[in-house]
């Protein structure tokens, strides 16, 4: 196949020697890139069993099979290992020039096993990779230790690497590359479990695409498809969190204070004729200093946030994406967007999910409202919701797992929830160990079934399903209600089939109204010479989610752990429009009935073995599959 060499960098940091393994064709063709290489990676790598912070757990990244051909928004770089924080599959994506670089090296992806003795770092530049002592770079934080890197190896190096939330195993700990993060799941512990700092790569070989002429013309065709559409204004203008105000009014799904409220009355009502401080309508002209595209984007939602004066004067943040603006902001009950981007600054620096940092600092919030923190607990820290003050100074302590209140909030809240105790199990929000996004799914009920069944723990991504929720269609999806618990389990699997191609193709999910499946044809073709259809990448993409669920099933997961926090399944939404509204136990369980059936699956979610046989995987019947 065109557009691969076949080649992936495998590194022991145990005996300090890198070797290559070599993939089939075959296996190309059967998973592409991107995902699916990692996937299959890491079912092929990962001994069942391992501890995520074991040497032998193997961190694997592999750029999308379009990354680096010059399509638009074909920019995503996957990372899978097994999650300190689920104990089971990991995953996360980022727009990476690492990974257009690592193609550039002639690498399709790298396997990272073992564990050095010391802090080093990984030099890559062509064929010539190298482990390198980072005794210096011990200590500093993300951003500036690849600015400390660039410097010293040359710009035209690109870099990932983990700040003190790595170093010090927190489990919600993300991999920075160049401010883009990799943060979900835990991927920056792993790393430094490994005693690994980061990476740095240059490749200045080119990728041999199948036909050059075509892949010049689907490119000036995709450029056109994305220069001048509303996407392309909406993005630039405001980045991912633009609809902030349309989901908070009109779909009253918008989380506050650790899912106590789902509209964030409290700051409109204080606003009444202007704009929430949090609404990028308000802070994006504000703040915007300028752009940062991934790679090969030519509608960057990415901006630089900085702040010029008062408080929180010099702050300078890449985002803030729309999630952060939940789990930073309402999650905390605070809308001063200068104290959400300080937050998000710390977290960034730190190398840590925003997105469960946030989620767990939420609900240190409610322990301490309800009394079950007290003064003494957060060392005399009045750590109510809106305390501005205090959430930073709780959010530094956090991701450094600093003192008695970091070391109990850094590894996520379903550990925090356990070592407390006191029902504080009860509004702790994850599901599989994962806090969950920016979107109350009491109110959008596939998509409750969504993050209950996603192979990461509660992700929007996995399935994206929160776009025909919160619109009534999407794709070939039509006549959505997302009050109903109805006709979802097959709504879910197309979405996560959909989305498993796009992060195998490296493609943005924010360009997938632009493009589906159908309008990457084109690209695809010119970059492998093969001409795919529709049908054959969504069977690629479920392949790909068999394949993930049996790495889950390996590691012990069951149906149990296809379950949504006690919040949404016993206390109905308090205010809004979607007032009243929750998911009820005995609906979830038929959603996740229709869900198995949909996907071919036992009652108990195990793919079958028609499944499998039908996905080119009998293989992999012995990891647990039945009938």
């Amino acid at each position: 196949m065109k557009g691969v060499t076949g080649k992936i960098l495998f590194v022991d940091l145990t005996n300090g020697k890198s070797t290559i393994v070599l993939l089939s064709e075959e296996i190309y063709a059967k998973y592409l890139g991107g995902l699916g290489i990692a996937s299959r990676l890491l079912y092929d790598y990962l001994e069942p069993g391992t501890d995520p912070l074991s040497p032998e757990n193997p961190l694997i990244i592999v750029p999308g099979l379009l990354v680096g051909a010059g399509l638009s928004t074909a920019s995503k770089t996957t990372i899978t290992f097994k999650s300190p924080a689920t104990n089971a599959f990991g995953r996360s994506v980022v727009g990476a020039y690492l990974g257009v670089a690592l193609k550039k090296a002639g690498f399709d992806g790298m396997i990272i096993k073992g564990k050095s003795n010391k802090p080093v770092y990984l030099y890559i530049e062509d064929k010539n990779v190298e482990i390198r002592d980072a005794a210096d770079l011990w200590g500093k934080d993300a951003i500036e230790t690849q600015a400390f890197l660039r410097e010293k190896l040359g710009k035209d190096f690109r870099t990932g690497a983990i700040g003190p939330a790595g170093e010090k195993l927190s489990c919600i700990a993300g991999i920075d590359f160049e401010e883009r993060q990799s943060a979900r799941a835990g991927g920056g512990t792993v790393m430094g479990s490994k005693l690994l700092k980061a990476i740095a790569v240059k490749g200045t070989g080119n990728v041999d695409y199948a036909d050059k002429d075509l892949l010049k013309v689907a490119i000036t065709t995709w450029n056109k498809k994305i220069n001048g559409s509303e996407a392309q204004k909406l993005d630039m203008g405001y980045g991912s969190g633009e609809f902030y105000e349309w989901v908070n009014k009109e779909r009253g799904v918008f989380p506050v204070k650790n899912w106590q409220e789902s509209i964030f009355e409290e700051s409109f009502e204080k606003h009444k004729g202007g704009k929430s401080p949090l609404d990028p309508y308000y802070w994006s002209p504000k703040y915007t200093e300028k752009l940062h595209p991934c790679p090969h984007c030519t509608k960057p939602c990415g901006r630089f946030f900085v702040i010029k004066d008062g408080k929180y004067a010099g702050t300078r943040v890449e985002g803030i994406e729309y999630e952060l603006l939940y789990a930073l902001g309402s999650e905390l009950g605070i809308d001063n967007i200068e104290v959400t981007a300080k937050l998000n600054e710390i977290c960034d620096r730190a190398g840590v999910d925003g997105i469960s940092a946030g989620g767990t600092l939420g609900w240190a919030m409610e322990a301490f409202e309800k009394g079950l923190l007290t003064k003494e607990d957060t060392d005399g820290i009045d750590l109510y919701f809106g305390n501005e003050e205090a959430a930073i100074q709780v959010m530094e302590q956090l991701v450094e797992k600093k003192g008695k209140l970091g070391e109990l909030l850094g590894d996520g809240v379903k550990r925090a929830a356990k070592k407390l105790g006191k029902g504080s199990e009860k509004f702790a929000l994850e599901i599989k160990g994962l806090e969950p996004p920016g979107y109350d799914v009491r109110g959008l009920k596939g998509m409750a079934l969504a993050i209950a069944v996603s192979v990461r723990g509660a992700c929007h991504l996995t399935g994206g399903i929160y776009a025909p929720e919160l619109t009534g269609s999407f794709w070939k999806l039509t006549n959505v209600d997302r009050l109903s618990a109805k006709w979802k389990g097959y709504e879910v699997k197309t979405g996560e089939d959909f989305m498993s191609v796009y992060d195998t193709l490296g493609m943005c999910k924010f360009s997938r109204g632009l493009f589906w499946v159908e309008g990457m044809l084109d690209g695809l073709k010119a970059v492998t010479g093969i001409d795919y259809n529709v049908s054959q990448l969504m069977t690629i993409g479920e392949r790909i989610y068999n394949l993930d669920r049996l790495i889950n099933i390996r590691e012990g997961l069951t149906r149990k752990d296809d379950s949504l926090p006690y919040r949404v399944t016993h206390e109905p939404i308090k205010n809004g429009v979607s007032k009243g509204n929750y998911v009820r136990e005995e609906e979830l369980q038929d959603m996740l009935d229709e869900y198995y059936l949909g996907r071919g699956w036992s009652k108990d979610g195990i793919p079958t073995k028609m499944c499998l046989f039908r996905l080119d995987l009998e293989n992999e019947a012995d990891s647990g599959a039945s009938i």
